[in-house]
């Protein structure tokens, strides 16, 4: 059996394996079956989705599986990932599922898992809820027709959403802000305009009309200078770019200098050591951060801990160590004291408010680090064979590691929801960065295609 759940959930081509109703509407009886067997009486799961077409599918095959096995569900529509989260204690849900595949094209779709605290799966209970789908004779059992659960359509799960983003700055005004902002034709396209609004602030929407076919198209945290000279032209404070499921953001400044997760990590746990709130005086992120994200916390007297790459393990670590700050590079930043996962609306709304309290631009506070040059470079290929396993390759690397020593460093590594393998050089100078990149890519392009 082919394992399904990646680093992010389900993830792949909608309708083809595994993303296809037969295996969403196994995935939905497994849910419930996950559920039920220690819980006799009614539970209950929120589906939300962004906005590609292969979301109705995969929610309709989803909902008839729960709700064949007795589990209500209860369906919000188009709603960012971290509203999900939320609203699964808001509702008193048992679980969460998000149909999505983020930053991907409409091509692919995805489905990710929360349990009833609000925080995606851990491998373990993913485990045990792919054996089920796969247990022939389990799957095929059915509950009387007096056992069925219901499903219902809400329509006040955004208003709760709204009110609750707001109340993470404490409903503190944004009036004399102006924003430019790029909702990726994604999942917060009607949501995030609002919250912005609603505050105070004059807003400037882009990507907000999907068609089921557009997201993440050219727009978005992705392709951040999508928006770039709109801030411009509209003499914008900043431009917010989120991705299709808003569960991560990439700002700019009123120049249109994009400000990465890195910087937006750095100011933010500069903000809260100031105010005495950054608990144990430690930023989380992952090993592709800039090592400059790092020198410039140590001078702060900020301790930073790395994990692998992918937001699950941040938000382990930071669960562990009782951290409340961390995030990665790409924008998924996690402010644990209100939220369980990245939450690109609820960053920004931070952002805004430090720009207003310190009466400083954007672009001061994204002044908080020296960057190392860093070229990434992604290939895509057949399979995923393990580095090591691939003589060449891992003596290039090894030569590279030499060279650099404590002056930079490589990093090569697959993609846990594409098939790519991803390789990020970083050095004291671009020309060493993208030398070696270059370098270690032809061996792995030839090796690996």
């Amino acid at each position: 059996m082919k394992k399904l759940f990646g680093t992010d959930g389900i993830r792949g081509k909608a309708n083809t394996y595994p993303i296809t109703p037969e295996i969403a509407l196994q995935l939905g009886k497994a849910i419930a079956l996950y559920y039920k067997a220690d819980r006799p009486n009614t539970v209950r799961a929120v589906i939300g989705k962004d906005t590609r077409l292969s979301g109705y599918m995969l929610e309709t095959a989803l909902a008839s599986g729960l709700v064949s096995m007795g589990m209500d569900v209860m369906s919000v529509g188009p709603l960012p990932t971290p509203a999900i989260a939320r609203l699964i204690k808001s509702f008193n849900a048992d679980c969460g599922i998000m149909i999505t595949a983020s930053h991907n094209p409409y091509e692919d779709n995805g489905i990710k898992l929360f349990g009833p605290d609000g925080f995606k799966f851990p491998d373990a209970e993913e485990a045990k809820i792919e054996k089920l789908m796969f247990d022939g004779e389990i799957i095929s059992t059915h509950v009387g027709t007096k056992l069925l659960g219901k499903a219902y359509r809400l329509e006040d799960a955004r208003g709760r959403y709204i009110e609750f983003a707001k109340s993470t700055i404490d409903d503190y005004s944004l009036k004399g802000l102006k924003v430019v902002l790029d909702c990726a034709n994604g999942a917060a396209y009607a949501i995030a305009p609002w919250i912005f609004k609603e505050l105070g602030a004059e807003v400037i929407k882009v990507a907000v009309e999907p068609d089921g076919f557009n997201i993440n198209k050219n727009c978005g945290a992705t392709v951040p200078g999508n928006i770039s000279n709109l801030v411009r032209e509209h003499h914008a404070d900043v431009g917010i770019s989120l991705d299709g499921d808003a569960d991560r953001v990439i700002l700019l400044d009123s120049n249109g200098a994009v400000v990465n997760g890195d910087r937006i990590l750095g100011m933010c746990a500069l903000d809260y050591k100031e105010k005495g709130k950054l608990n144990k005086n430690t930023l989380v992120t992952t090993i592709m951060s800039n090592l400059g994200l790092k020198h410039a916390m140590n001078q702060a007297g900020i301790n930073v801990e790395f994990t692998q790459v992918g937001d699950r393990y941040v938000i382990e670590k930071m669960r562990q160590g009782k951290f409340n700050i961390g995030g990665e590079q790409s924008g998924h930043i996690i402010f644990m004291d209100y939220v369980t996962t990245g939450d690109g609306i609820i960053t920004a709304l931070h952002v805004l408010r430090m720009m207003l309290e310190q009466q400083k631009p954007l672009a001061d506070l994204a002044n908080c680090m020296d960057e190392f040059p860093q070229k990434l470079v992604n290939i895509k290929v057949k399979e995923k064979i393990p580095v090591e396993e691939i003589p060449e390759l891992a003596a290039e690397i090894k030569k590279c590691e030499s060279e650099l020593k404590d002056d930079g460093r490589v990093l090569v590594r697959y993609s846990g929801t594409e098939n790519l393998i991803r390789i990020m050089v970083e050095a004291k100078s671009y020309k060493a960065a993208d030398g070696w990149s270059k370098k270690i890519a032809a061996i792995a392009e030839e090796k690996l295609k």
